[in-house]
């Protein structure tokens, strides 16, 4: 059985080495290889001798000295591609790699905070088939060695389900602490009954899927607002979150909901959206 794979979009940018660092920190907990992948635009791909061939030249070079900065217990294989739209030739590639996911670095315009994003980031966070993995600014200071702990936003919207799910079944495959969280506004007492009732339903879950020796612990955060409450949990080195997409999005795509893109503004850990169907037909 082949090992599993993760797709690193990259730049020759401090986010571009942001989620190298991050595509490193999943790849290792995950057991899986590393894909770093280029994308240039197709009127470029021209020969060596024109400027597109220059920067085609470059790009290579951008990539090999990536790859050769991948830790040696990680094996790293690179791709330049070619298309009109950067966002739909790195799902192309990530697709074409047989990626479990897409590791893209937060770091650029539209949001203020660590994890803010660029115009293609966006683009594919309300457009990627697969989870897409946002690194925060910094990310490469850190370079965290695995996962610590999954932190999994749980609600009880459409697609919430699926989402538990595909964060029990990555706890499951690589033994890592599952902390579930529910987000809830200080001054609304319904819904704060109904988010402990939920969260008391998801830990029970939880607890009956995973085994014994995995630790599984369940919070309501409160707050003024969503920045508020995420600012109250504690946040460690290693840690990632998983949040689902918004019910918006197209069947097995991407689209980053109001809540989700709150959290961006606060949080210092990766955040790992996933598809609403991601895992629908698995077990």
């Amino acid at each position: 059985m082949s090992n599993p794979r993760i797709a690193v979009a990259y730049l020759a940018t401090p986010g571009g080495d942001d989620a190298v660092a991050v595509g490193e920190q999943i790849a290792r907990t995950l057991g899986a290889e590393i894909d770093l992948c280029m994308v240039l635009p197709r009127d470029r791909s021209a020969l060596a001798t024109t400027p597109g061939g220059i920067l085609q030249r470059e790009a290579e070079s951008w990539l090999a000295a990536a790859a050769a900065g991948v830790p040696s217990d990680l094996k790293v294989t690179t791709h330049l591609s070619f298309d009109e739209s950067s966002t739909a030739g790195l799902i192309a590639a990530a697709e074409a790699a047989g990626a479990e996911a897409l590791v893209v670095g937060g770091a650029g315009g539209g949001i203020a905070g660590s994890l803010s994003l660029g115009s293609v980031v966006n683009d594919l966070v309300h457009a990627s088939p697969i989870p897409v993995v946002i690194a925060p600014r910094g990310a490469r200071l850190k370079r965290d060695e695995r996962i610590r702990e999954v932190t999994c936003a749980v609600g009880t919207r459409p697609g919430a389900k699926l989402l538990l799910d595909a964060a029990l079944r990555l706890c499951r495959d690589t033994g890592t602490p599952l902390r579930l969280v529910s987000l809830v506004a200080v001054d609304d007492a319904d819904d704060l009954e109904l988010a402990q009732q939920h969260a008391q339903h998801a830990l029970d879950q939880a607890k009956a899927f995973l085994p014994e020796d995995i630790p599984v612990t369940s919070r309501v955060a409160t707050g003024a607002g969503v920045e508020d409450a995420v600012n109250k949990l504690g946040w460690h080195d290693g840690d990632v979150i998983m949040v689902g997409s918004s019910r918006l999005a197209q069947p097995r795509r991407l689209f980053l909901g109001s809540t989700a893109a709150k959290m961006l503004r606060v949080l210092q850990v990766p955040m790992i959206v996933v598809p609403k169907d991601e895992g629908a037909d698995n077990d």
